[in-house]
């Protein structure tokens, strides 16, 4: 059973590559054609469009990058090899978590509802708020490529200048693990806010309920409605983030101890998120939703 393992966990990052790629290409073509209809789009179908595609090419990344350390891991040694692969990781997780976070921020302050002075002048301009902190974001992936670039420079370092240092899984996991911790404790800010988000989210839905029963009124009104689905999405990423960086710490210690079962079930998680929440967003999207049953309908038409 043990062997048969890696063949199963194989059979399912090919499924999950599949779904991913296409439920989000399938973002990425519905609002594209509807932005060649219209000859305008709203803001947030252009960041479902661009956090689309970041999350293709996280998708890939996590494939390529566990094909070569399965079976290349050699390839690595080169300098050019290690810096092109660790920093198209960290290139595609940054946008791919901060764009989730984003649109976390465009349906906070989108939908909900609160007093404050400082909340009402953001929600005025979400777009600029918005637009800034999509820019403020560099700053952090810039001192990420920094820090890691520093591990990298010291690793090949220390691996050229003892030239009786003989490579091995080891050695490289170890690094490996160095530059996964620094990475991790950059994606703890926008999980962060992603988490206060959906805490205000919960408050506010909280308040117009109240609200709602004092003026004797259903709880199935419209903005209700609007609360709910915007929870929905936001939870989701929440929960589908956190499994992924529970199976990235796993992982460090699958790699220090050389675990290619568990490693590969790390890896088997980890392209989960990127591939299904997306298929969530199509369904807590009515225009996506709509079109989406209606490529379903007609498929099912043909068989």
């Amino acid at each position: 059973m043990k062997s048969a393992l890696p063949s199963i966990f194989i059979l399912v990052i090919i499924a999950e590559f599949i779904i991913g790629n296409l439920s989000n290409g399938f973002i990425v073509l519905i609002n594209c054609i509807d932005w060649v209809s219209k000859r305008e789009l709203s803001s947030v179908d252009k960041l479902l469009i661009i956090l689309a595609i970041s999350r293709i090419g996280l998708i890939w990344e996590i494939l390529v990058s566990w094909f070569l350390a399965l079976h290349y891991l050699a390839i690595f040694v080169s300098g050019t090899g290690l810096r092109i692969m660790i920093f198209s990781w960290i290139v595609s997780n940054h946008f791919n978590l901060w764009l989730a976070t984003i649109l976390s921020i465009f349906y906070l302050l989108k939908i909900a509802s609160f007093s404050s002075p400082a909340f009402l002048y953001l929600k005025w301009r979400v777009n600029k708020v918005i637009l800034l902190i999509l820019l403020g974001t560099l700053v952090f992936l810039f001192l990420n490529l920094i820090q890691i670039n520093m591990h990298i420079k010291d690793w090949l370092d220390r691996y050229e200048r003892n030239t009786t240092w003989n490579f091995s899984m080891s050695d490289f996991e170890t690094f490996s693990v160095s530059v996964k911790f620094t990475m991790t404790m950059f994606s703890l800010t926008p999980f962060t806010v992603a988490f206060i988000s959906f805490l205000l989210l919960i408050f506010s839905l909280q308040k117009h309920l109240q609200k709602m029963q004092l003026n004797y009124k259903g709880h199935r009104d419209p903005k209700t409605k609007v609360h709910t689905n915007a929870l929905k999405i936001v939870i989701s990423f929440l929960l589908f983030y956190a499994s992924f960086f529970l199976c990235v710490l796993i992982s460090w210690i699958s790699e220090l101890y050389q675990n290619t079962v568990i490693y590969m079930l790390c890896e088997t998680i980890g392209v989960f998120y990127p591939s299904s929440h997306s298929f969530l967003l199509i369904l807590g999207n009515a225009k996506l939703r709509q079109a989406f049953l209606l490529v379903a309908a007609k498929v099912w038409a043909k068989r």
